[in-house]
């Protein structure tokens, strides 16, 4: 009977219209008030504890941090510059060299949305330009951009650890390989599109356009040697990485590229008494105090964007914590383990139930929100069946992907649509060809743990030795 109640308060919010995160709320506090003894202060209290007590969650705020600075201060253009003058002399370069970028931009990111967002709104316009279909260009970008959830750090699996209590570190580098093997399966299919189409090539950049290219994208790439480096190499959790992560891309780009802030523009010089640092700016030298170098309206505006975005985010993984605990307090993830293991279903047929219906909730709640819903019930599930909980949390990762992408909350998409002024429809269509992709990518990384496991299992017999 609560099971139901649950539910029915659930989809009745959903269908009125209700955001997730308070539909997600209002079912559980309406569910707990009517069949639990908790009071309203207890609600209160375990809203509060859903995100303090789980410390990998802080890293979420950094990440978004760290991909509004990098997002606005330029380091987006200069991995574009770096991955054309790599593979943009061949056929289908540029498209392919918006993968790469993607890739990378998805290594010191952590999201989607603003892979595709930082990215697409350079690299679209330019495809068209060369002489790609707008179609072919969205299509690319928005299935690219999914990738900023799947290669390492991501906040979905920084969820799903905080979700089973699994380690982040490990599901960061499990990540590492489905990363690179789907940017791989979208530049061959690129490849074979381009040549079908006769779609022009650049000519080869040489090797001092690389050097060149390389060496201005050295700011953000070396992002990813800190944070990934820092994980794997036991000096910093994946939170601690993340407050580094931040303080890095502000410096960045306000002291480094200086794309933004009160120093945009303007060079080094090295003037004034005493050797101070100063900066020649309309013939004035202005000292470099630190409250006049680092904030202005720009970085004020970054700041607030990326606190509303970590704000909203928090709201929705407390509120589905609340409604997880409302699950396992009615012992629901026992109940249907059990039915489950009664039917003898196998592995391999457990793993398509799994992908069904992850697939059918990424078309209409946020990543966020299924895994925190349905982790906990699969997971047991998962355990006794004998599945590696690091080859599960991918292959919901890689769902979460497919989420992205499909209508009607497919937040890249909306980015999309936002990019090319094109309807959610045309997006849609221009999107579909590539999805199918994924598809085939979600059963091989179904089906073929290794892909998941190998670099994880390694780098434990590494440590071991």
């Amino acid at each position: 009977m609560t099971t139901g109640a649950l539910f029915i308060l659930l989809f009745g919010c959903m269908l009125l219209g209700m955001p997730i995160a308070l539909a997600l709320g209002m079912s559980s506090i309406g569910t707990i008030l009517m069949f639990s003894d908790d009071s309203l202060a207890s609600i209160a209290l375990k809203l509060f504890e859903a995100v303090s007590e789980h410390y990998t969650l802080l890293a979420i705020p950094f990440f978004i941090l760290s991909s509004s600075f990098l997002s606005t201060g330029g380091v987006a253009k200069r991995i574009i510059r770096f991955a054309l003058s790599i593979v943009g002399h061949i056929h289908g370069g540029i498209a392919m060299a918006s993968v790469v970028a993607c890739m990378i931009f998805a290594a010191v990111s952590g999201s989607s949305p603003a892979t595709v967002a930082a990215i697409g709104s350079i690299v679209i316009a330019g495809m068209v330009k060369a002489g790609y279909p707008e179609s072919f260009a969205a299509g690319v970008i928005t299935n690219a951009g999914t990738l900023g959830i799947l290669i390492p750090p991501s906040i979905v699996m920084l969820v799903y650890a905080a979700a089973t209590e699994v380690s982040a570190a490990r599901m960061f580098m499990a990540g590492f390989i489905p990363g690179i093997m789907m940017g791989f399966f979208l530049m061959v299919a690129i490849y074979i599109v381009a040549r079908i189409k006769k779609i022009p090539c650049q000519p080869w950049a040489g090797f001092r356009e690389i050097f060149a290219s390389g060496f201005s994208a050295t700011g953000g790439l070396m992002l990813i040697i800190i944070v990934l480096g820092s994980i794997y190499g036991g000096v910093a959790s994946p939170t601690e990485a993340a407050a580094v992560s931040a303080v890095y891309a502000f410096m960045v780009a306000i002291w480094g590229y200086r794309d933004i802030g009160p120093m945009k523009g303007t060079p080094w010089r090295k003037k004034g008494e005493n050797g101070a640092q100063v900066v020649l700016r309309n013939g004035y030298e202005i000292a470099l105090s630190l409250p006049r170098c680092c904030y202005n309206k720009e970085v004020h505006k970054v700041i607030m964007d990326a606190s509303k975005v970590s704000i909203m985010l928090l709201f929705i993984i407390a509120n589905a914590m609340l409604f997880a605990h409302v699950l396992t307090t009615e012992r629901i993830p026992h109940t249907i383990a059990t039915v489950i293991m009664d039917l003898g279903l196998e592995p391999w047929t457990f793993l398509i139930v799994v992908n069904i219906m992850l697939l059918i909730a990424g078309n209409f709640m946020e990543p966020s929100a299924i895994l925190l819903i349905m982790a906990p019930i699969l997971f047991p599930i998962a355990m006794k069946l004998g599945i590696d909980p690091i080859h599960l949390g991918i292959i919901m990762v890689v769902n979460m992907e497919i989420g992205m992408l499909t209508p009607p909350v497919g937040l890249n998409l909306f980015v999309t649509a936002g990019i090319t002024g094109r309807s959610i429809g045309w997006v849609i269509k221009a999107a579909f060809p590539w999805l199918c992709i994924l598809l085939f990518f979600l059963v091989c990384i179904t089906y073929i743990p290794q892909i998941s496991l190998f670099l994880p299992e390694l780098i434990d017999k590494i440590k071991g030795y």
